[in-house]
């Protein structure tokens, strides 16, 4: 609620009805986050129900029909359009059940490190002092690190699997939301809505949740949308170099490292996880462009 709407007295839930029915008309008027949004819904119905649209299991191996090209090559069949890799096992099936692994991924990262980076952003901006001075500091010296190393020394001390790589992802991706709400909330802090709610004598955890958090969430989610492609393409990292799921979990970046070695025999096998994780990625960054485009048309280029 911003403080020209508090002055009038609209009431917040038909501003917040009018402030979403906008968003989505301009939402639906921009062709690349439709394009992304329905890449994002491919994605996702492939990782919640893979197991109906997958025909073959993704591990099942088949030494007589080892690195079988795509249907539509010489020597390809129709039960493997996609062609298999060096154990015989269906590479469209792998694929299929590799977006399960990153939309997991994807979202268990967000959930973390949003939830943390958010409560912290929102803490530092509005508090300010010591507090700021401190948690400002400690986004610092995680800053000061290359996410990517610091994510692959906590897997390579803790040992690799997927909820040991969603941890690490996690909590090396709060710093981002942290500066981003902090900012946010600090230009908020001395608006006049702000200062109505504190000479009212609402406490300081309401003013924070009932408004500051609402105005500081548009930022949150266009930031956690760009962060479920980060994660993304993180996972997929630590996979290719064996830090990430365990090899018997189809996993994009995996395949990626498998097929690498049969790149001059069997293109295939590598070129079509590596398509998977830039649609993948691709989709998420115009949806989320789209978004903040969408949120705060202020934004618009």
């Amino acid at each position: 609620m911003t403080a020209a709407v508090a002055a009038a007295g609209v009431p917040d839930d038909v501003v917040s009805v009018t402030s979403r029915t906008a968003s989505l008309r301009r939402l639906r008027r921009d062709p690349a986050a439709l394009i992304g949004a329905a890449i994002v819904v491919v994605v996702a119905v492939c990782a919640l129900f893979a197991p109906l649209i997958a025909r073959v299991d993704p591990n099942a191996q088949n030494l007589t029909a080892t690195l079988l090209p795509p249907a539509w090559i010489a020597g390809g069949v129709h039960e493997h359009p996609l062609g298999t890799d060096n154990l015989g096992r269906d590479l469209l099936a792998r694929i299929i059940w590799g977006s399960r692994v990153s939309a997991i991924v994807g979202l268990s990262v967000v959930a973390i490190g949003g939830t943390i980076g958010v409560t912290a952003g929102l803490v530092a901006g509005y508090r300010r002092g010591r507090v700021d001075a401190v948690i400002a500091r400690i986004t610092d010296v995680q800053l000061a690190f290359p996410l990517v190393l610091l994510a692959v020394a906590i897997v390579a001390v803790v040992g690799p699997g997927l909820w040991t790589v969603i941890a690490a992802i996690g909590l090396t991706s709060w710093v981002q939301y942290v500066r981003v709400v902090r900012a946010e909330t600090m230009s908020l802090r001395e608006r006049e809505f702000i200062v109505a709610a504190e000479a009212a004598g609402a406490a300081p955890g309401r003013v924070v949740a009932r408004h500051l958090l609402p105005n500081v969430a548009s930022a949150a989610i266009v930031l956690g949308t760009f962060e479920i492609a980060r994660a993304i393409v993180l996972e997929s990292s630590l996979s290719f170099l064996g830090l990430g799921v365990p090899p018997t979990t189809p996993s994009w970046g995996g395949m990626l490292a498998d097929g690498r070695q049969y790149l001059d025999t069997a293109w295939w096998t590598a070129l079509f996880p590596g398509l998977a994780i830039m649609i993948a990625v691709m989709g998420v960054n115009l949806l989320g462009d789209g978004l903040r485009d969408a949120l705060d048309p202020e934004m618009r280029a």
